[in-house]
């Protein structure tokens, strides 16, 4: 059982929700059916990977990226860069 607050947990959720969309708005909208995994690393770091596959045992990871964030959410950096694909 989690010792976070609810309020607590839902912030972290949409901060992760946010962080995807910004990658996604950045690289572009797959024509395969994707998903997005958004894992904190340490403070203003995190790992965000995107899968693109029709389900779980067909999905491969076609992006990934290293971001750093700034207090306010913003991408700061990302390795490698994000550029548009679709």
């Amino acid at each position: 059982m989690s010792t976070k607050p609810p309020a607590e947990k839902r912030d972290h959720q949409q901060q992760k929700a946010s962080i995807g969309g910004q990658v996604m708005h950045a690289l572009g909208q797959p024509g395969a059916p994707h998903r997005v995994e958004v894992r904190p690393l340490w403070e203003d770091h995190y790992r965000v990977n995107v899968f693109v596959g029709l389900d779980v045992a067909s999905a491969r990871v076609a992006h990934s990226y290293f971001l750093v964030m700034n207090g306010d959410g913003t991408i700061l950096a990302a390795t490698p860069a994000i550029t548009r694909q679709y």
